[in-house]
């Protein structure tokens, strides 16, 4: 059963409630956790400029108890979390960029690509991932909704500047042909009206093409306290077993699974049509390990006095740090760390700045909801703060030694999943 009432924002220019679950219709979903209201947490406005009227709105987590998705409880119209001016590249992570590397190598080989088959990824970004397979030999074709497609156009990889739907995808058949590959990493999450989404997939799929998707996997959220990660971009929270279930209703089958270490903890899906490919082991044995029913309830319970919990203990290191004339600064500003600043309460009187690397689109801006400029990373190195708070936790353990060599003295402290000196 599909859901009655799907919950559309596209083109309000406001928010629409989740009222059922967006994958099989049930209905009502149990509150899990409330982050009070966020901004968006890729508008950002530059430094100096005069405080204007940004919007807000409700944080909240919700359970599905008859399919188990956990989901946002509110649908934000796209235009406002992707604005055209979207800061966010995926080319400037390293992780991101070797987990594509990675994720072209597994492909090629499981699925034997030759040279003339087409690639296509939704949400394309810079085009960091199509990179690896047009190296490769292989036609590609982004689909990317904001300006930074025209990074990928300015690299040689042609770039559809379109919002995702199966109008577009029956346009892009007709124009190019049947695809052996659908990527869509971390943003298969992203999309309302996800039955469309996945119907516009099948409409691009040759009939023994594959569709692979990337997404923050629910069982490592829980597991590492990733609360950072729930915001209005992320509309659902996969299990495995959750998004089999919605491909399934589309005549789709999971054939491979396996968790990758992207963005703290993801999970790298391969699927087909029924029947089409023979199913490896790897997805019975992930489905067996995840919390069902009951089991899952009660997981999501311990998870909320668990986020509870950790803002006390981070708030009480900061204010042991403030009490004894410590000046705070933070370390890379990602979309998590909006959710992390916000809910906390952190602002310019605790954090002096974030630092960013060269480059980015976020530098001369401000972190959503907050004073708290974004500065290139050589400040720190200058200045010497007392002590600097990795925003990009999941990945601190490759970013102190490069912050250690390039010559910070000063703390080194990760806030999640629990508050720790380095």
């Amino acid at each position: 059963m599909r859901p009655v009432k799907i919950a559309r924002a596209a083109g309000t220019g406001a928010s629409v409630p989740v009222e059922c679950c967006q994958v099989c219709g049930h209905a009502p979903l149990a509150s899990v956790l409330s982050l009070g209201y966020m901004p968006p947490v890729n508008q950002m406005v530059a430094i100096g400029e005069v405080p204007r009227q940004q919007p807000w709105f409700p944080t909240n987590l919700l359970h599905c108890g008859n399919c188990d998705l956990v989901q946002l409880g509110l649908a934000v119209d796209p235009v406002i979390i992707f604005p055209p001016e979207y800061p966010y590249t995926s080319g400037t992570t390293k992780l991101l960029r070797d987990n594509f590397a990675e994720l072209y190598s597994e492909a090629a080989v499981m699925l034997r690509l030759v040279p003339q088959d087409l690639v296509i990824d939704i949400g394309s970004n810079d085009g960091t991932l199509l990179s690896n397979f047009q190296a490769g030999g292989h036609r590609v074709l982004g689909i990317e909704p904001t300006e930074v497609g025209k990074i990928a156009g300015g690299r040689g990889i042609p770039t559809l500047q379109r919002y995702f739907t199966p109008v577009v995808a029956a346009e892009v058949k007709r124009k190019h042909g049947p695809a052996r590959v659908v990527t869509a990493a971390n943003c298969f999450a992203h999309m309302e009206d996800v039955h469309a989404i996945v119907e516009g997939i099948l409409e691009l799929l040759a009939p023994d093409g594959v569709f692979i998707s990337e997404s923050h996997y629910l069982i490592g959220l829980l597991d590492t306290l990733q609360y950072d990660t729930v915001y209005h971009e992320h509309l659902r929270y996969y299990s495995l077993s959750s998004l089999a279930n919605l491909l399934q209703m589309h005549g789709l089958e999971v054939f491979h699974a396996r968790p990758i270490p992207s963005h703290g903890g993801s999970i790298r899906v391969y699927a087909a049509r029924r029947g089409a490919r023979p199913v490896n082991e790897s997805v019975a044995d992930m489905i067996a390990g995840e919390p069902r029913g009951d089991a899952m309830r009660e997981r999501l319970e311990a998870f909320r006095t668990d986020v509870m919990m950790s803002k006390l203990r981070l708030l009480a290191m900061i204010r042991e740090l403030k009490e004894n004339g410590a000046r705070i600064c933070g370390i890379s500003a990602p979309s998590r760390a909006s959710t992390l600043v916000n809910y906390v309460g952190l602002d310019e009187a605790l954090i002096d700045y974030v630092c960013e690397i060269a480059g980015s689109l976020k530098i001369g801006k401000c972190m959503p909801g907050t004073s708290i400029p974004v500065v290139e990373e050589s400040r720190l190195f200058a200045d010497q703060p007392d002590c600097a708070i990795i925003f990009s936790w999941h990945i601190a353990d490759e970013l102190a030694p490069k912050l250690r060599a390039k010559g910070y003295r000063g703390k080194l402290v990760t806030p999640l999943p629990v508050p720790r000196e380095l």
